[in-house]
C-alpha cells in the first residue's frame, strides 16, 4: 500500500525543486558571461595591446621575427616627418622608382610630377610602392642615409627585432616582430599627418598636366566599414611575409594596438580582424554582466 506524503513533505519537495531549478539558471547564466580565454587566428604571429594601460589583450608568438612587407611605409612616413621635409615640393618620379625585385605594378611612371606629401598619401594609403620608392630616394642625401635614419629611428624606438633596407618593404630584409610593431604603431599615431593619410578612404592626384587625374583607394576596406574606428591603419603583403595588418583601433571602449602578421589567405587578415572584434566586444559584455 503507498503512503500518502505528509503535508510539510510536499512542501520540502516543492522547495527542493525550485531550488535546483535555480541552481541550473544560475550555472547557465555563469556560463554565458565566462570570458573566453583563447581566440582562433589565422594569422602565425599576432599582438593585440591596450594603448593605454599596455595590457596583453592577445599574444600569438609575438616575439617571431619575420618579413613585414609594407608596414615598413609607416617607418618610411616616420622619417620623413622628422626630418622636416617640405610636403609641397615636387618630386619627379624616375626609373629608378621602380620595382625591379618583385615586379609590382604601378600606374605611376617616370616623368610623373607629385608632391611630396601626395607620395606619402599614395605610399600609406594605398600602399604605392613608386611613391614610396622616391621619397627614400629623394631624402637628403639619398637612400643610404634613408635607410640608415629607419634604422636610427627603430634604435631609439628600442625595436631589437626589426631592421630596414628600403622604404617600400619590398626586400624580405625589412624584418620586425609582433612585439616590435606595437612600438612602431604606437610612435607613428603620434603624427597627425600620419594618422589622417593611412585612415583616408579614397584620393584622386594628377600626374601630368594632360593626364586624366588617377584615383586611388585604402588597401585596408575596415576604413570603410561603419562599425570599425580605425585611428591608423597598415597593410602589407610580399610572398614572403604573407598578408600582414596593423591598426589602432577603438574596440569596446579601448584604444587597442592590432598587429596581424603572415596571415595565409587573400582576405584572412580581415578575418581575424573581424574575430579580435567580435572576441574582445563579446568578451567586454560578458565582463559587464557577471
Amino acid at each position: 500500500m503507498q503512503r500518502k506524503l505528509h503535508p510539510l513533505e510536499g512542501i520540502v519537495a516543492v522547495f527542493a525543486l525550485f531550488f535546483v531549478l535555480a541552481l541550473t539558471i544560475g550555472f547557465a547564466q555563469a556560463g554565458e558571461a565566462k570570458v573566453h580565454k583563447t581566440v582562433y587566428l589565422r594569422s602565425s604571429s599576432a599582438l593585440v595591446l591596450d594603448a593605454d594601460t599596455g595590457e596583453i589583450v592577445i599574444d600569438k608568438n609575438a616575439d617571431a621575427v619575420t618579413p613585414i612587407a609594407s608596414i615598413t611605409k609607416l617607418m618610411t612616413a616616420m622619417v620623413i616627418l622628422d626630418r622636416g621635409l617640405d610636403l609641397d615640393q615636387r618630386i619627379v618620379l624616375s626609373r629608378e622608382d621602380a620595382d625591379s625585385l618583385k615586379g609590382t605594378r604601378s600606374r605611376l611612371r617616370a616623368g610623373n610630377v607629385l608632391t611630396r606629401g601626395e607620395l606619402l598619401l599614395l605610399g600609406l594609403m594605398a600602399s604605392e610602392n613608386r611613391a614610396a620608392a622616391a621619397l627614400g630616394r629623394t631624402y637628403p642625401g639619398g637612400l643610404e642615409p634613408f635607410v640608415a635614419a629607419m634604422n636610427a629611428k627603430a634604435a631609439a624606438l628600442d625595436m631589437r627585432d626589426s631592421r630596414f633596407v628600403d622604404p617600400t618593404g619590398l626586400s624580405p630584409a625589412n624584418v620586425s616582430s609582433a612585439r616590435d610593431l606595437v612600438k612602431l604603431v604606437r610612435a607613428a599615431h603620434e603624427y597627425s599627418v600620419i594618422r589622417e593619410f593611412s585612415t583616408k578612404d579614397r584620393a584622386t592626384v594628377r600626374v601630368s598636366e594632360r593626364g586624366r587625374p588617377l584615383a586611388y583607394h585604402n588597401t585596408n576596406g575596415l576604413v570603410r566599414a561603419h562599425h570599425w574606428e580605425v585611428g591608423l591603419s597598415k597593410t602589407g603583403y610580399i610572398s614572403e611575409a604573407g598578408r600582414c595588418l596593423v591598426m589602432r583601433v577603438r574596440l569596446a571602449s579601448k584604444d587597442l594596438i592590432v598587429v596581424l602578421l603572415d596571415s595565409w589567405g587573400r582576405q584572412s587578415r580581415i578575418g581575424d580582424a573581424n574575430r579580435i572584434k567580435k572576441w574582445v566586444e563579446t568578451n567586454a559584455s560578458a565582463g559587464s554582466s557577471s
